[in-house]
């Protein structure tokens, strides 16, 4: 899985567009980012932008962008309907793939501690960085906006978490953290009553709605009596979901009413469990939900999560490829109601510019002709990697086939978790197909580093070091999952649909050339590593691996043959 994080900083200019294009062609100066949307607000004097990419290289684009602001805008002469108070007023990071909360906290650290050193603005942490508990919010932290800045850094309690507690006329004041990503949905009815989509909404968010007295005439609880306290307060009803923002209303190009959500944190308020208790409860009040919209993008892994949800109740297998998953999500939820549903630009890790086409990109005669040709790279380390990742398509398959087969009903939870794994492991070995290249590379790019003088020297020794580790440890890994597909066929030629064992048995066929294949990558790489220690330890890893693989293989050819000839 790709690593990718999700930044999206909010600058306070949204009408000078030479000011936002100094930015954002900062942003895109960084190697490796991907910038997703610019969205300018005339009114608010505020342009939202969202690019992603690795830790490290959002890292260098976020401080980059900040210090552009800073250099571009000045506060001093600002004004908008939005609330600020900084050049940088917002700046979250987001895990989207192959990243924690955990990561994106100490990422926002950094970058704080980098603008509050180097720029000299004072920085808030705010969401899950926040140091204290009156900062989590950033309406509690921007109360009082830019122009009140200045007085609140004489409070010792507003002390920023990094820069300095001075006022900087020029660029305020920032403030950056880490939270979950935010989805942006909508869920379409077949009514125009905005009242219906507001009762529902009332029904779903944390929020709750006024407790009432059911009126007798109306079934909309909107026209009963509010309940309050002693004190003349409206008594709360809690919501259905945590983490759930939502409205009712009615958009007039449609001609229906919608149910307007924001999930602040889709793990724990699924789309899939919103979608289908909204279904229920517009069922109740007599009307029907056709589908529903994403407004801006998703991570991949919420639809993932709803494509298993609707394949699991409709008694299918989840170890099917993320397409089909994927596909499942978008049909369930109705995400093509309203217009035609763009996976490549609507999901985050697949809008993601692919500026250089990989090898698992090609087709399977561009990956031959490629692999023929007089490069070095890629060579058998991709080629063992991807024999690895067919193997585990075979298992996938067969446990597909047995979960779907008549009389095989009590095995297919066996069957689900086998096939899953199998998916797993397929898509990380098609993964190290491209890495194993990126891994050979290194090694060349280390031993091409000038070496002229002591510092070079140093600085060449260390990266020939770290390439030729790298280069080692991608092949190990492809040898020890594609030993997991053996594991896996293992257990599959006895349990699994008689009709298919062939296709295990090709299985572990090619699961043992993968292991010995990464193997001998392994093995070859060795010799440039000079320590002793670490190269026995790498030795002795492989050698068993062989060993285990090559008594296992020997078994699941044996038991094969012995299926089909029974």
């Amino acid at each position: 899985m790709k690593q990718l994080v999700e930044c999206v900083p909010n600058f306070s200019e949204g009408c000078d567009t030479n000011k936002i294009k100094q930015i954002t062609d900062a942003i895109r100066s960084v190697n490796g980012i991907t910038l997703l949307d610019v969205d300018p607000g005339h009114d608010t004097n505020r342009t939202v932008v969202t690019f992603v990419g690795s830790i490290a290289n959002v890292e260098e684009a976020a401080f980059i962008a900040i210090s552009k602001a800073a250099e571009v805008i000045d506060m001093t002469s600002h004004s908008g309907a939005h609330a600020r108070m900084g050049a940088t007023d917002v700046c979250p990071f987001i895990p989207v793939s192959d990243v924690s909360i955990k990561d994106c906290v100490n990422l926002s650290k950094r970058v704080a501690e980098r603008v509050g050193n180097e720029l000299s603005i004072p920085v808030y942490l705010y969401e899950e960085s926040a140091q204290k508990d009156d900062r989590k919010s950033l309406p509690n932290i921007r109360a009082g906006e830019y122009e009140g800045l200045a007085n609140k850094l004489k409070d010792p309690h507003w002390k920023p978490d990094y820069g300095p507690a001075t006022f900087n006329a020029k660029s305020g004041a920032t403030v950056m953290g880490s939270r979950e990503f935010l989805i942006a949905y909508n869920i379409n009815l077949n009514t125009r009553d905005q009242r219906l989509a507001t009762d529902i909404a009332f029904e779903l968010r944390e929020k709750g709605r006024s407790k009432r007295i059911p009126n007798p005439d109306s079934p909309n609880l909107l026209d009963g009596e509010i309940v309050r306290d002693e004190k003349g307060k409206a008594v709360k009803v809690p919501g259905l979901f945590k983490d759930i923002k939502g409205v009712g209303w009615y958009i007039d190009e449609f001609k229906r009413a919608q149910i307007s959500i924001n999930f602040n944190n889709y793990k724990i308020s699924t789309i899939h469990d919103v979608f289908d208790k909204a279904c229920e409860l517009a069922v109740e009040r007599g009307i029907r939900v056709t589908g529903s919209e994403l407004v801006g993008l998703i991570p991949k892994e919420a639809l993932l999560m709803a494509g298993r949800h609707y394949l699991k109740k409709q008694r299918r297998t989840t170890a099917v490829p993320e397409t089909d998953i994927i596909e499942c999500a978008i049909q369930s939820l109705g995400l093509n109601d309203l217009y035609p549903f763009k996976s490549n630009e609507k999901i985050v890790e697949f809008a993601v510019d692919q500026s250089s086409p990989n090898l698992m990109s090609l087709t399977s005669e561009g990956f031959v002709d490629e692999l023929s040709s007089n490069s070095p790279a890629p060579g058998g380390g991709s080629v063992a990697a991807l024999a690895g990742s067919l193997g585990a398509a075979l298992v996938s398959m067969v446990a597909a086939l047995t979960h779907e087969k008549k009389g095989f009903e009590s095995l297919k939870d066996d069957m689900d978790l086998l096939g899953n794994e199998a998916q797993r492991i397929k898509e990380r070995l098609s993964f190290l197909v491209d890495e194993d290249t990126i891994a050979f590379n290194g090694v060349m790019d280390a031993n091409r580093l000038p070496g002229n003088t002591d510092v070079e020297k140093s600085v060449k020794m260390k990266a020939i070091l770290k390439a030729n580790k790298y280069a080692i440890e991608v092949p190990l890994e492809i040898a020890k999952l594609s030993y997991q597909i053996l594991d896996l066929a293992s257990d599959l030629v006895k349990k699994g649909n008689p009709n298919s064992v062939s296709d295990v048995g090709v299985a572990a066929e090619t699961a043992l050339a993968s292991v010995r294949g990464g193997s001998l990558n392994v093995l070859i790489n060795l010799p440039e590593i000079k320590d002793l220690r670490y190269r026995d330890r790498i030795k002795k890893q492989v050698d068993e691996l062989l060993a285990k693989a090559q008594n296992l293989e020997r078994k699941i050819f044996r038991q094969t043959l012995k299926v089909i000839e029974e």
